[in-house]
């Protein structure tokens, strides 16, 4: 085939405007493919933070807690040892700890009562802040063991507002069992039913209430940010369950919440389906241009049979005319889509997309647009495979001209 290189070169420049247009539009497809892969891996990190705030990248709990229904056989006693031993064998620089504790309760206004779960959470700033920043709809957090944070909608249910007084029981605890507490902020969540039956307390009050010193649930939270880091979890893990101890069980946060991890996993085939159309548009430009090129040039691929070129030969020329279209147009999207996203790989702010909006639904601040060799070696590839599937029907015509028939042809 490299022996037809010179003329395959030679051929697809005599129509210079209409195979510059060709060689754009698959440069398009290479650019703008590298740009929405680089905004799904933006996409799949951001959910991948969001996901990991929520949860933690690692997990403690009372091993086999799923079998377990009684609060007390769900406690992790003694829950500042166990952050002392995890903070020992810290598995990388800047890991922060979440200290939850979930009490089943009953929980009542004046008049009116609700079975609820009372989360009392001890958790850095950052991650406060943030939770304020997207739930928070009026007032605050509890950090003293007096206040309580409730839903929207289960205030809305016990018809209490800011300031008033709620009474709370959790009887066969180990704790006092009952408590006080002033409402001093609402909140919001996506799940309505959810809201209905969560309330938030300080560790401590929750601690003083149910179980001294004990929690639920420990959750570890990395410095990573990006999907591509995950993998180094597994080798993680055996290191941190072994510095628990017996009786707890360390999860990843796959592990700890399948259900969303399944989320990240139909991202992939959702952005090969848009490639694929991507360059499916550009295949048929191809197409056109090989054509209209074949056509133009019947008389002379009629003189090149007529001396003795075979079949074999005219398909390697039209192929290799296609794909020498598709690869100088792949190597310039590719060069100019991968500067850009290089460049928006530092941080792009989600307001100077979407102004205001972006917090409103939940956006990341910032988007890391990220590309991964995956991605780069699957759109070369497919721009390739546009030029072997847009050339096939143009080369089966050529193997198949009658050499008298072609030379007398008339475009």
């Amino acid at each position: 085939m490299f022996d037809l290189f010179p003329l395959a070169w030679r051929n697809v420049w005599r129509q210079r405007g209409r195979s510059l247009i060709t060689l754009g539009v698959v440069a398009l497809a290479v650019f703008y493919t590298l740009l929405f892969r680089g905004f799904l891996g933006a996409f799949e990190n951001s959910l991948y933070v969001s996901l990991t705030d929520a949860a933690g990248h690692f997990q403690v709990r009372v091993a086999g807690y799923r079998d377990k229904r009684e609060l007390r056989d769900q406690i992790i006693p003694n829950v500042e040892g166990v952050r002392g031993r995890l903070e020992q064998a810290q598995p990388t620089a800047g890991t922060q700890m979440v200290v939850s504790l979930e009490v089943p309760a009953l929980l009542s206004g004046e008049g009116r009562s609700r079975g609820v779960v009372l989360i009392g959470r001890e958790q850095p700033e950052r991650l406060r802040e943030q939770f304020s920043r997207e739930y928070l709809r009026e007032g605050r957090l509890p950090t003293e063991p007096g206040g309580i944070a409730l839903g929207v909608g289960l205030a809305s249910a016990l018809k209490v507002k800011m300031g008033d007084p709620v009474y709370v029981y959790a009887p066969g605890t180990e704790g006092a069992g009952a408590a006080i507490y002033r409402v001093v902020g609402l909140v919001r969540v996506a799940d309505s039913a959810a809201e209905a039956r969560t309330a938030f307390v300080s560790l401590t009050a929750a601690q003083d209430l149910a179980a001294p010193g004990g929690a639920t649930r420990l959750e570890l939270h990395l410095s990573f940010t990006r999907l591509n880091q995950d993998f180094a979890l597994a080798g993680l893990q055996p290191a941190m369950a072994s510095a628990l101890g017996p009786g707890l069980a360390l999860e990843t946060w796959r592990e700890a919440n399948p259900a969303l991890a399944q989320i990240l996993q139909i991202i992939g085939p959702l952005g090969l389906s848009f490639t694929l159309i991507f360059f499916g548009l550009a295949g048929l430009l191809v197409v056109n241009t090989i054509y209209l090129s074949l056509l133009e040039r019947t008389r002379e691929f009629g003189v090149i049979v007529a001396l003795g070129a075979g079949p074999g030969k005219m398909t390697r020329m039209v192929l290799l005319e296609s794909l020498l279209l598709c690869v100088v147009g792949a190597a310039v999207g590719a060069v100019l889509g991968m500067l850009l996203v290089l460049g928006l790989s530092r941080g792009l702010p989600t307001e100077a997309l979407w102004g205001q909006a972006a917090g409103d639904f939940g956006m990341p601040e910032v988007l890391y647009v990220s590309l991964g060799p995956y991605d780069l070696l699957v759109t070369v590839a497919l721009a390739l495979l546009t030029g072997l599937i847009a050339a096939w029907w143009p080369a089966r015509v050529a193997a198949r001209l009658e050499p008298v028939e072609a030379m007398r042809f008339a475009a």
